[in-house]
This record gives structure tokens, C-alpha cells and sequence, in this order.
């Protein structure tokens, strides 16, 4: 089965799930109900009492339907029609507005008993082709997204094409919620989420931020590697910075905005850093002598999320970016593309994902949502095919996916569970660099507008949560927050286990010593827990030889090692990055 044949078969499955709910909750009004990556859900609108409890039923009833649905058959009806069929279903109507807004025709589909208002998209024989599905959960969901609306409830379910699939796609799932970001992070110590300082804002703890620094500092050296300088911008802006930008139009109902005793002009928390970069390109003349021009950053950026929609540091209100921001002429596009793939590789390699590039390019039948006329997309398009083309990695093209002002190259990396995140984006702006009036004297004395290229190399904070989850919190050596603990076996081996775990931190070495007065397997335990990747165990007969006996989380014992041996092997795998 083909990814368009997967996406009609879970949209199906949506349209069974609708009419199991109208066969046990006659009274429910029905929404919506699209296929979604790896499932499907349908919204509605209950006056019956229903929680998770009953999805064993529901999906009964689904089996029970199927066996009466051989295919799906169309039929269009007048905009009077379809408002009498729906005539007690608001929700219902207010999609057929829409539909004759857009100067489409208005079309019903029918399986079964079961009559939906659909664009269409299904499996031509449902009842063969509906593999295995399960009903997951339930959510609470705004109708259209927006807190304005009513609250409805949301069931999500998933289908594929065989029992085997499902049934792998489900431990995967177990696996995943063992491994769930939030429930690490607080069992390892690494981050707070507090809602006396607000919904979205992760705290840091000093673990954390080692972990937190780790990944950064990896990106700083990939930066340095390609010629990127760091700079630092505030979090405050005036509005008129984003009016020009384009964001303001765009993303002002996502943006934090500050209030001002003093000013009465509007400012906001920034959502990016591009504006800013384009600014500090454009505060002095630049020859063509100073490009390509390459600014990294590294500040804390805001978005207003919904509540809804908050989700770890998956979906937070406050991240940082290893952005970036290079100006160039046209010129020299390709090489720092080329240059910024070679850094992307290297860091996804890296961290153990595999990955593919999406061609992301804009949606033509949509113009309104981008900047720029069609010239000026043409030509960014076609460049970035080429630039991915002559790379030689693997890639798909993604209709719709373009940024605002350009069109993007996407890594989508494949973790430990085979789950699949956008991560790295290296985006080709042909836009704002015109709207901020950016130019630079070229060889022949002209004035010209540069271009501009964001990147960024493993993205947000998001990043750090696939990574809690890709490595289960048992992190490679290079990255763990503590890399060693050193466990004195008794109260006389403390001074020895400090003295040696501060040679570890002078060669850069996370080390702690762990001087609880514990028994020395409830030390282990402890460390094991904490998914430490060594422990230094010291006794009488390591101290007398200036030694540590070396135990793995794994359980590996590596046995006597000499301090200086072990710190030798430790720089050497860190530096491998292995």
C-alpha cells in the first residue's frame, strides 16, 4: 500500500469511527474527521457521557459496520440540500459556507447507511482494504482550533494495513510513553515545569543545563567549522522590527507582546531572530568584499502557544534556536548550502539519526500566505532543486511546507523508535532582505540586494526531547550530563574520591562523587538509575594504587583501572563523539 493509498484508508477509517458514534450516540453532531499522520480522528460534539472507557465499544461497533461496507459512492448536492441535511448541525453548515465561498461543489459519501459531507479521498472497497485499526484516546479539542469556540471531543485512532503493522506501531507506542520526555526529565533531574512560573517555560536544572550546553556547544564548534560568528540580540522589540519583517501581518496573534510604563509603543517578546540579524547586516555599508556575512545565535526566542497545544519541550512558549543567518550574493549560494549539509550531516550522524530532506516548496493555489511574487519564487525554487540534487541525498518534495518568505530544505531524522522529526531547516530568503533595504557595492560599483539564507542545525529545544527519548535518558558519554561518579566505599575514601574526582573535572570531565553514607550498592543502584555511563568505584586497594575499578550502567564491570589510564580512554571517546 502507497502513502496515498495509506492516507484514504485511515480517512475511511475516520468516516467508520463518525458512524459507529451516530449508531451508539444518535444525538452526537458530528465535525470533522481527516486521517492524520499514522491515524485518524473525528471531532464531535457529545450530549451523551463518554470517556475512554468506551472506545472498546466504539471500535466493536466499527468491526460490526465494516462487514457492510463494500464501497463508498458520491453524490453532489445544492448548497438548500446540504443546509437541510445538517440543518440541526451547526458545525456542518458552517463548513458548507466555506465550500461555496471557495466556488466549490458541495459533495456527500456515502458507505453503509453511513452519509458524510466529504471532499472525498477514500478506499475504493473499504470493507476489503480497512486493515487493522485500534481507538487510542480522547481528547478535548476547540472547534476550529480556537479557545473562542465550543469544546468538543476529540477521538484519535490509528489503522494499518495488517495486524503485524498495527501490532509493532503499538509497541512502539508503549515504548514511547516509557520513554516520554517529561516523565525523564523529571526522574533524571534535568528540567522543571512550573505553573507558578507559567505553562511552557522549562526551568533548567544544573544537570539539564549541562545536558542543554552540551548539544549547543556541539553546534557552536559546527558553526566555527563553517564561519558563523555569535551574536546576542534582545528579547524585546518594537512591533515596527516585524511590521517590516512581515511577521507582524503574519504571526502577531503568536507573539508575546510587552507592555511598556513609559512607551506607548507597542513591542513584543521575539518569536525569531532574523529581523534583528538583518539589522546589524544593514547598520554600516558592506562591500562584496565582507560576503558571504555568517551570524549564529543562540538568546531565548517566545511564541504564544495555545494551552492546548503546549506539549514539554516538544511545543514550549520560550526555546532557544542554533540559528543562523548568512548574506550572501548569488553567487556564493550554492557553496554555503553545500557547507551547511556537510555540518547537518555531521551533527544528525552524530547524535545516531538517519534521515531524508524534504523539498519544501510553496502551495501555488495559496499565494496569500507567502511574501514575494511568482518570479522571485520561481527562481529560489528551482536553485534549492538543484542544490539537492547535486547533493545526492535522498529527498521528497513537500507541496505547502515553504517558509513565509522562501522555500526550505528539511531533514526529517529517524530516532531509536523509528518515529520521524523535523529537525534541521536550511531556508533560501529572496525577500527580507529587500524589505529591510540590505544592499552591498559589488566588483563593478552597483548597489545590490544580498541574500539571505536561515539555517538552523538541530533546530529548538525540541531537539533536546527527541533526544531524551531517542537515547531512553541514557545518553552517549559525550553528552551525558554526568559522564563519571565516583562512589567511596567508606567514610575513609571520601578524600581520595574528591581528590580524584576533581583531576576528572580539570581535564573537562563531568565527575561527581557520591558521599551519601549508603551502602555501596544502593551507590550503584542510584547511579544506574541515573543512567551515569561509568562509575568509579574506590577502596582500600584503589587508593594504594592510584586506581578506580570501573563499572558501566550496563552492569559491565571494566575492572582495575589506573586514574590517568581511564582519563586518557574517557577524552578519547567524548572526542570521538562515541
Amino acid at each position: 500500500m502507497n502513502e496515498k493509498e495509506l492516507q484514504q484508508m485511515r480517512h475511511s477509517a475516520a468516516h467508520l469511527l463518525a458512524a459507529a458514534i451516530l449508531h451508539l450516540y444518535p444525538k452526537t453532531k458530528l465535525t470533522i474527521g481527516p486521517a492524520i499522520e499514522n491515524g485518524f480522528y473525528y471531532d464531535a460534539e457529545f450530549t451523551d457521557s463518554i470517556n475512554e472507557d468506551n472506545l472498546p465499544y466504539i471500535e466493536n461497533e466499527m468491526q460490526k459496520i465494516l462487514k457492510t461496507w463494500k464501497a463508498f459512492t458520491k453524490r453532489e448536492v445544492t448548497e438548500k440540500e446540504a443546509k437541510e441535511i445538517y440543518k440541526n448541525n451547526e458545525y456542518k453548515r458552517e463548513l458548507i459556507d466555506e465550500i461555496i465561498k471557495r466556488g466549490e461543489k458541495i459533495t456527500l459519501y456515502k458507505a453503509g447507511d453511513f452519509e458524510d459531507l466529504c471532499r472525498g479521498g477514500h478506499s475504493e472497497n473499504p470493507q476489503k482494504e480497512i486493515g487493522a485499526f485500534k481507538l487510542l484516546s480522547m481528547a478535548g479539542a476547540y472547534w476550529r482550533g480556537s479557545e473562542k469556540n465550543k469544546m468538543l471531543t476529540r477521538i484519535y485512532g490509528t489503522a494499518f494495513p495488517t495486524q503485524k503493522e498495527l501490532d509493532e506501531y503499538l509497541a512502539m507506542l508503549k515504548e514511547a510513553k516509557k520513554r516520554d520526555h517529561r516523565k525523564l526529565a523529571q526522574e533524571l533531574d534535568l528540567i522543571v515545569f512550573s505553573d507558578l512560573v507559567g505553562s511552557g517555560l522549562p526551568l533548567y536544572t544544573p544537570k539539564g543545563a549541562k545536558l542543554r550546553n552540551a548539544v549547543y556547544n556541539f553546534s557552536r564548534e559546527l558553526n566555527k567549522k563553517i564561519g558563523y560568528q555569535e551574536t546576542a540580540m534582545p528579547s524585546v522589540n518594537r512591533a515596527e522590527l516585524f511590521k517590516i519583517s512581515g511577521h507582524y501581518d503574519k504571526y502577531k496573534d503568536d507573539m508575546f507582546e510587552v507592555h511598556s510604563h513609559y512607551a506607548k509603543e507597542e513591542y513584543f517578546l521575539k518569536p525569531m531572530n532574523c529581523p534583528q540579524h538583518c539589522i546589524v547586516f544593514g547598520s554600516r555599508g558592506r562591500s562584496y568584499r565582507e560576503l558571504p556575512m555568517k551570524f549564529s545565535d543562540f538568546s531565548v526566542l517566545y511564541r504564544d502557544e495555545k494551552p492546548g497545544e503546549i506539549n514539554g519541550l516538544f511545543r514550549s512558549r520560550a526555546f532557544t534556536q542554533d540559528d543562523g543567518h548568512c548574506f550572501c550574493t548569488e553567487e556564493q549560494i550554492g557553496e554555503e548550502f553545500r557547507k551547511i549539509l556537510e555540518v547537518v550531516d555531521e551533527a544528525l550522524k552524530a547524535y545516531g539519526f538517519t534521515y531524508w530532506i524534504r523539498l519544501s516548496l510553496r502551495d501555488p493555489e495559496y499565494p496569500e500566505k507567502y511574501l514575494g511574487d511568482d518570479a522571485v519564487w520561481e527562481k529560489a525554487e528551482k536553485k534549492l532543486r538543484k542544490i539537492v540534487e547535486e547533493s545526492k541525498l535522498p529527498y521528497k518534495e513537500g507541496l505547502g511546507e515553504a517558509a513565509i518568505y522562501g522555500p526550505k530544505l528539511d531533514f526529517m531524522a529517524k530516532d531509536s523508535l523509528g518515529r520521524e522529526w523535523q529537525i534541521s531547516t536550511v531556508q533560501l530568503d529572496m525577500i527580507m532582505p529587500g524589505r529591510f533595504g540590505l544592499t552591498y557595492i559589488d566588483q563593478d560599483g552597483t548597489q545590490k540586494t544580498p541574500f539571505m539564507i536561515h539555517r538552523a542545525i538541530i533546530g529548538s529545544e525540541r531537539f533536546i526531547a527527541i533526544l531524551i527519548e531517542h537515547f531512553a535518558g541514557a545518553f552517549p558519554l559525550w553528552l551525558a550530563p554526568v559522564q563519571v561518579v565516583l562512589l567511596p566505599i567508606t567514610d575513609r575514601h571520601v578524600k581520595f574520591a574528591e581528590k580524584a574526582a576533581q583531576q576528572l573535572q580539570n581535564a573537562g570531565i563531568r565527575a561527581e562523587t557520591d558521599i551519601r553514607s549508603e551502602r555501596l550498592q544502593a551507590k550503584i543502584r542510584n547511579a544506574t538509575l541515573q543512567k551515569v555511563p561509568f562509575m568509579g568505584i574506590i577502596g582500600d586497594k584503589e587508593i594504594a594504587e592510584d586506581a578506580i575499578s570501573v563499572r558501566k550502567r550496563n552492569g559491565e564491570d571494566l575492572g582495575f583501572v589506573k586514574i590517568t589510564s581511564f582519563l586518557q580512554q574517557l577524552l578519547q571517546d567524548i572526542d570521538k563523539k562515541s
